[in-house]
């Protein structure tokens, strides 16, 4: 049951960004029978922009991602209960064959599928079968567990819901009209037990969390038409290519550490088409092309917990790359801190930042 309230009573949480971060954290808490406001001024284009793929595995070095079982666990489940409730589907299961490049790299295979970590990920069994108007000499080896989001779609229909109940306001949000109380906040007309800020790159401009290292990397991608690919699977090289429906395919992605905008740069476009050229031997027309900058961290770990002098102020945030199965994961951990006191794992505690930065806490 949602609760719905009345300015000027007391709800347990604001949260800032209606990312996939901000969701997954407004849905568990609902699902957990607390009240919500969601504020999200469509500034940060970086979730609606990804590429939306999920899988447990680490394709360059064949090595598991950081968690992966207890993240796929818990984000399955979400996002099955979410698509449910907003009656329509985001969550496209689909395998993910990476490319091979060499025989040393079918060996490299081979002996990852055999991992007790890696084996209910990797397929034992490579794929021979040519892929048409696909290039590879050396076959593919596949992904189990594998999809993507449609996170576009998923953003507009959670912004509609909340809309509907008048959870949501499309406002920017202005740190400088938060009240610190004993023990909630004051925002305008709202009072609340805690805030969450759920800002992507954005979190630059917050004045409680700008000295976290949040780095970002930029990302370029495209959407492609390309009626003779006919292609089933996620293919991975050093791009990947999956389709969406209608001959058309999402293409991706670029990584640029010093670019910060939201721009899409020729350098990028042809980065992408100059890959995508090397991987499949049909047309194609560009139909779109955008880009973002990916919330990331110079460790590799998410920004998750609470403000070292506000306890009631807290973030969600550092996601990178692999915010679709992060996404769950974190706000369910971030969570249960709040309500039932159980301890983040160090991994993603911004304690380790404010211990290098001798903040006390």
């Amino acid at each position: 049951m949602v609760r719905v309230f009345y300015f000027y009573t007391m709800i347990d949480f604001i949260i800032v960004g209606n990312g996939l971060a901000g969701i997954c954290f407004t849905e568990i808490a609902i699902q957990n029978n607390k009240s919500v406001y969601v504020f999200d001024d469509n500034s940060q284009p970086s979730s609606k922009i990804a590429g939306g793929l999920y899988n447990p595995v680490v394709l360059k070095r064949f090595s598991e991602v950081w968690k992966a079982k207890e993240q796929l666990e818990i984000a399955f489940p979400l996002y099955k209960s979410m698509e449910e409730k907003l009656s329509f589907t985001f969550d496209y299961k689909i395998p993910i064959y990476r490319r091979l490049a060499s025989i040393e790299e079918q060996n490299n295979w081979f002996q990852a599928a055999d991992k007790p970590n890696l084996s209910a990920f990797l397929s034992p069994n490579l794929v021979t079968d040519k892929l048409q108007n696909i290039v590879s000499s050396f076959g593919f080896g596949e992904v189990l567990e594998t999809g993507y989001l449609d996170i576009a779609s998923l953003i507009k229909h959670y912004s509609d819901y909340l809309s509907k109940l008048n959870l949501y306001s499309s406002e920017r949000f202005d740190y400088d009209k938060i009240k610190f109380k004993d023990d909630f906040v004051e925002y305008k007309d709202i009072q609340a037990k805690h805030i969450i800020f759920a800002e992507g790159f954005g979190l630059h401009s917050n004045p409680f969390f700008s000295n976290l290292p949040l780095d970002g990397t930029k990302g370029e991608l495209l959407i492609i038409k390309a009626p003779n690919l006919k292609l089933e699977v996620v293919v991975k090289s050093n791009i990947f290519i999956f389709p969406i429906g209608e001959d058309l395919y999402k293409v991706g992605a670029t990584y640029d550490w010093k670019d910060k905008t939201n721009n899409p740069t020729e350098e990028g476009k042809n980065e992408l088409v100059e890959n995508l050229k090397d991987l499949i031997t049909c047309d194609f027309e560009i139909i779109k092309h955008f880009a973002g900058v990916r919330p990331t961290v110079k460790d590799r770990r998410p920004l998750v917990g609470s403000h070292h002098n506000y306890k009631s102020v807290h973030v969600l945030n550092g996601l990178g790359t692999r915010g679709v199965m992060l996404a769950p994961y974190l706000s369910t951990q971030l969570f249960k801190n709040i309500i039932d006191n159980v301890p983040l794992a160090n991994e993603i505690n911004i304690q380790r930042i404010y211990k290098k930065m001798n903040i006390n806490f």
